[in-house]
C-alpha cells in the first residue's frame, strides 16, 4: 500500500529512468506533523528495497504492489541508491 512519494529529483521532468526506493512508512512516525502508522500496522512492510534504472509508471506501480504502508523516495538516475540515500535518511533523523 503506497502511503507516501517522496520526490528527491533535481530533474523533476525525467520519468522515464529514474532510481526508486522503498521503505516502510513507520520510519516516518518521528517525522515532525507526520501521519501515524498504527502499531499494528508496523513490521508488515519492508524495511529498504531499491530498482534503478526503472520509469515513474513502473516505480509506483512496484511500490502499490507491497502489503504493508510504503514510502516511495524518487531520485535522478544515478544517484539516491546506496551511502546516499542513508547519508539523508541519517540527516533528516538528527534534525529532529
Amino acid at each position: 500500500m503506497l502511503c507516501n512519494i517522496i520526490d528527491k529529483r533535481k530533474r523533476k521532468y525525467r520519468w522515464r529512468n529514474l532510481n526508486a526506493i522503498i521503505e516502510a512508512t513507520e520510519h516516518d512516525n518521528s517525522c515532525a506533523d507526520s501521519d501515524q502508522i498504527p502499531e499494528a500496522e508496523q513490521g508488515i512492510a519492508p524495511t529498504y528495497e531499491n530498482r534503478s534504472g526503472i520509469s515513474l509508471n513502473e516505480a509506483v506501480q512496484w511500490a502499490s504492489g507491497f502489503n504493508g504502508p510504503i514510502t516511495l523516495y524518487l531520485y535522478d538516475a544515478g544517484s539516491g541508491i546506496g551511502e546516499d540515500h542513508f547519508e539523508e535518511m541519517e540527516m533528516r533523523f538528527e534534525k529532529e
